[in-house]
């Protein structure tokens, strides 16, 4: 709803908020977790149904406020188990979600934004453009379509959904105040009890946000890295230009320093056929990560429709692969998951309503030249 008249959207609003919610209305902060376990725990969204709660408050609750979630326009479900869904927003847009079950673990992959302003010229989404971010409802209700799509819903029960990472379209340090409300939602024991270990918020390397994201919490950390030299990189990851690998990486260490556990930053890496994927940029990678206490997640190239680029030969992979192995790093290769249905890493797109008609910009793959010593430019 919109207007003066419009209801408060409780989904998606932390226990604070939620405390304060319920202190306006005069009644108690214990009313808060209940709600949330009622919302989150049992997955329920009638007031009605809460029957904890007195008659008068139900009624008030629907006078004033709702549980909505995003609409689910298209579902499918891979050969593999991974499921996709397309989820239609207020205005029009869309945004996708997608989850990744493996070997008893479910990892939901959820967007943080309509589209993306950071056009890394790997990635699908980016070619999309942007449009908005999203609201903190709209990233929970992601995971309260996907934890209740496979039926009788009770966490105490059973948990499909283990794994959270913001690795969906968008860039999440962009939408810095709805990420952080959503994560806390996630972790907290009275809403999806989601462990920081197993909460990942990925980014592409906005480092003052990312100072800021460690002083307020304390989720595992990725990084989007993809190339191992500034001129390769402000190519694939353009915002490399104004914070280039130097200060990402004192900024990744910052981040581990505040937390109060030893944990290592997921490094990501798309390799991309002729572009990083040669053992030349294994050696770089391999010298350049040295001091980061880190695992490397191998990502070969997804293609999308007039990408220009490439998937690496599964040898020019493994190559890649043992060169970190032998040095000493935990480096695995992704699993591509969901290609049949486009649900693969880099290739959600949804539906945007441009804002910055960066759609229209393009840096095809013939347009980057590589260097015999692995540096590109366009």
């Amino acid at each position: 709803m919109s207007g003066a008249n419009a209801k408060i959207n409780l989904l998606g609003m932390n226990r604070s908020d939620l405390e304060s919610f319920f202190e306006s209305l005069g009644e108690k902060k214990f009313r808060a977790t209940q709600l949330m376990k009622w919302m989150y725990h049992l997955g329920v969204s009638d007031f009605d149904l809460m029957t904890n709660m007195s008659k008068a408050l139900r009624e008030k609750l629907k006078e004033v406020a709702e549980v909505s979630v995003p609409e689910v326009i298209y579902e499918d479900i891979s050969a593999d188990g991974t499921r996709k869904w397309v989820m239609r927003l207020a205005g029009g847009n869309s945004i996708e979600t997608v989850y990744i079950p493996d070997n008893g673990r479910g990892t939901l992959c959820v967007s943080s934004q309509i589209g993306c302003s950071l056009d890394c010229s790997f990635c699908s989404t980016g070619k999309q453009g942007f449009n908005r971010n999203l609201n903190s409802a709209e990233i929970i209700g992601q995971l309260w379509i996907a934890a209740r799509s496979f039926g009788d819903y009770d966490l105490s029960k059973e948990r499909y959904v283990t794994n959270i990472v913001f690795m969906g379209m968008g860039e999440p340090l962009l939408n810095f105040d709805n990420v952080v409300r959503a994560c806390d939602v996630m972790m907290d024991d009275f809403g999806f009890g989601i462990s920081k270990r197993r909460l990942t918020v990925s980014t592409s390397g906005l480092v003052p946000a990312l100072d800021k994201l460690g002083d307020v919490t304390d989720v595992s950390l990725a990084i989007s890295l993809h190339a191992p030299n500034n001129p390769l990189r402000d190519v694939l990851v353009p915002v490399n230009k104004k914070y280039p690998i130097e200060e990402l990486l004192a900024a990744c260490h910052r981040y581990l320093s505040k937390l109060s556990d030893k944990r290592r930053i997921t490094v990501e890496y798309t390799l991309i056929a002729g572009v990083n994927d040669s053992e030349t940029h294994a050696g770089e990678l391999r010298d350049l990560l040295r001091d980061l206490p880190c695992k490397i997640n191998l990502i070969p190239f997804n293609p999308f429709p007039n990408s220009g680029y490439e998937r690496p030969s599964r040898n020019a992979t493994l190559r890649f692969q043992k060169i970190l192995s032998d040095a000493g790093y935990v480096a695995t290769v992704r699993t591509t998951r969901g290609d049949d249905i486009d649900a693969a890493c880099g290739q959600l797109v949804g539906r945007v309503e441009d804002r910055t008609r960066r759609s229209q910009k393009y840096i095809p793959l013939q347009n980057i030249n590589v260097s015999p010593d692995g540096r590109a430019s366009a």
